[in-house]
């Protein structure tokens, strides 16, 4: 089966094609392309195809469609599910929902499947589900805690499991660190709990997304800064987070270049971030009485380490241990814990596609 697994972006749109068999997987092209079309003349020219009707299937790494199943089919009822939800995730949403329209209208038969960032946390109890707002709000409006990153913290707990074992790897917080980043605890294979909410605008702060945020600053803004609500959302969307504190671009690099030629505002943004990042990490360790692995992935997870650093900084009397060097030099699979650390440390570069590719081949198999 050969599936085509679609990632959006802002201004392009990033493809991966694999051939799937069973566990035999293997990528067998990818790229870039701003339109449809773009895309399959690509793998035709490239002969990763042999015609568009070699295609099996378009698989997308879809964000948010509310009490949706992990993996479904397009159709007319999911677009409505996901428009519904646009208002929570502005970013995401509206140009998932036109591509999927557009390869509809280009590819006629081929199924298209939606594989949900949430999918991977409906395992996550109730009492991490819901806010203490009027229970209603949930049933009826979908307003709860959802989770995201599905695809990336399901490849991290797979991942995990085949290097360790899974009865050494039944603990694990993923801390999928990057532009957008989340935390998540993993217990036998199943998330129980994820820092993201309801948007993906929610949870730690993001490159240029504030992350957590009172709702009753609407109010002060609203009468000191002559702010309406759409105007507080889209800075709080478009206009917040590490670069707002930092006044860079919110790239950690750049932050990290900026804190050390001694700009107090991007260590601040610094500081925020591991501080955010720590608070999660100390709630989970909570959750699952201790951690048997801690799994750092993402840009900023695979490639920084003074965050990794900073991250597991004076953590011994919770078991967590680094290895400076290990952790200096760290490239790819590496394991960067100390000998006396009771937990496992790792850095694995994750796979959100190749996780799309076979929820979308199991999910089509399943149907024939």
């Amino acid at each position: 089966m050969k599936v085509l697994v679609i990632n959006i972006g802002s201004t392009s749109l990033k493809f991966r094609l694999f051939e799937m068999d069973g566990r035999n997987e293997r990528e067998i092209a990818a790229g870039t392309g701003e339109l449809i079309g773009d895309v399959m003349e690509q793998l035709v020219r490239s002969r990763a195809l042999a015609s568009r009707e070699d295609l099996d299937a378009v698989a997308f790494k879809a964000v948010m469609g509310g009490d949706c199943d992990a993996v479904e089919l397009v159709d007319d009822e999911l677009l409505e599910r996901m428009e519904h939800f646009s208002a929570v995730a502005p970013v995401h949403n509206p140009p998932y929902i036109a591509a999927m329209n557009l390869f509809r209208d280009e590819l006629g038969d081929v199924p298209l499947v939606a594989a949900f960032e949430p999918g991977f946390h409906a395992t996550i109890p109730e009492r991490r589900r819901y806010y203490a707002v009027p229970v209603e709000w949930a049933e009826k409006y979908g307003i709860k805690r959802y989770g995201f990153h599905g695809a990336s913290h399901r490849y991290i707990a797979e991942r995990t499991a085949e290097l360790m074992g899974a009865d050494s790897a039944r603990r694990i917080i993923s801390l999928h660190l990057g532009g957008s980043s989340s935390v998540c605890a993993i217990r036998d294979g199943a998330s129980v709990a994820n820092s993201f909410g309801l948007s993906p605008q929610s949870g730690l702060p993001q490159t240029n997304r504030a992350g957590e945020f009172d709702p009753f600053a609407l109010a002060l803004l609203e009468r000191e800064a002559g702010m309406s609500a759409a105007d507080v959302l889209r800075a709080l969307g478009d206009e917040s987070g590490l670069a707002a504190i930092s006044g860079t671009s919110g790239d950690m690099r750049d932050i990290r270049e900026a804190a050390a030629s001694g700009d107090e505002k991007a260590q601040l943004a610094f500081d925020v971030y591991i501080t955010a990042v720590r608070d999660y990490l100390g709630a989970y360790l909570v959750e699952l009485g201790g951690a048997d692995v801690l799994v750092f992935t993402g840009g900023i997870g695979e490639n920084d380490p003074l965050v990794r650093a900073a991250v597991c900084r004076d953590l011994q009397f919770a078991g967590i241990e680094l290895n400076s060097d290990r952790n200096e030099a760290a490239g790819g699979e590496t394991r960067i814990d100390s000998g006396m650390s009771q937990t496992a440390l790792w850095v694995i570069p994750t796979n959100e596609e190749l996780i799309v590719a076979r929820q979308a081949a199991e999910f089509l198999q399943g149907r024939s």
